[in-house]
């Protein structure tokens, strides 16, 4: 079975309550929720929250919902602890509640390696960076991967670093660059033993936990998407979600 879980944390330091913060009149967490229920292979789809009052949100808008303990630190654990009972679960996605415009076909993507590659233990999204300031962002993950699609690192900084670029604006010009895209794809005993695994070293120093696999030996698959996406992590980002939500009513879409 593919089972899809959003985790849904009320406490968020840069913007408490994130999940139930309104876009159009609707919660983010809803907004979530119903663009991957669209997707064509999930074949469940559950919020994983601590709070209860998300909870009640998210039944009220008709979602299945899973109350978990408030001491789960991450959102990797917390879809663990929901997996944990669902014995039938061997593909497990992991959608960003905070991403409140991913698209159904972005999760299709990624899901696709696991179906037709017996191999393919985890995998992932990346989309070509196409704006400078993109580029520079440190808060916008970046990522190489060989040949095969393998990610070979993941990097808040600028990789591959172009030594005879004469600027940071030059880099474009000179080769690709990807950012990453936090939408996961685990095989079940894949994300259980990246679970019970400490913090690696890379993952510490990037704040990244994706390098933990890599740490670990464990291949990450990156499917390059031509579709956007937009993750809400501070106030800021929330009235651009919200100017965003706008056009689309609008029939205005810059994907």
């Amino acid at each position: 079975m593919i089972v899809g879980v959003i985790p849904a944390r009320f406490a968020s330091t840069r913007l408490m309550g994130k999940p139930l913060a309104k876009i159009g009149g609707k919660p983010m967490i809803q907004h979530t929720y119903e663009n991957a229920f669209k997707s064509k292979f999930l074949e469940r789809l559950i919020i994983a929250t601590d709070d209860e009052k998300i909870c009640e949100a998210a039944r009220n808008f008709g979602a299945e919902v899973m109350l978990t303990p408030k001491d789960i630190n991450t959102g990797s654990d917390r879809i663990a602890y929901v997996v944990e009972k669902i014995p039938s679960a061997d593909i497990i996605v992991n959608i960003q509640g905070d991403e409140p415009f991913i698209k159904s076909i972005m999760i299709d993507q990624a899901i696709q390696p696991l179906l037709f590659e017996k191999s393919v233990k985890v995998s992932t999204l990346a989309k070509k960076i196409d704006s400078l300031e993109d580029l520079k962002s440190n808060s916008i993950p970046k990522v190489v991967f060989d040949y095969s699609n393998y990610a070979l690192y993941f990097s808040r900084s600028i990789i591959p670093f172009m030594r005879d670029a004469k600027s940071k604006a030059d880099f474009l010009n000179r080769g690709d660059f990807y950012k990453h895209i936090g939408l996961y794809v685990y095989r079940r005993d894949e994300l259980f033993y990246f679970t019970k695994q400490k913090p690696t070293d890379l993952e510490k120093a990037e704040k990244l936990e994706q390098l933990r696999f890599l740490e670990h030996g464990i291949k990450i698959k990156v499917v390059v998407t031509e579709h956007e996406n937009l993750a809400v992590d501070t106030p800021e980002d929330l009235e651009r979600a919200r100017l965003y939500y706008e056009k689309l009513l609008k029939g205005i879409d810059n994907d």
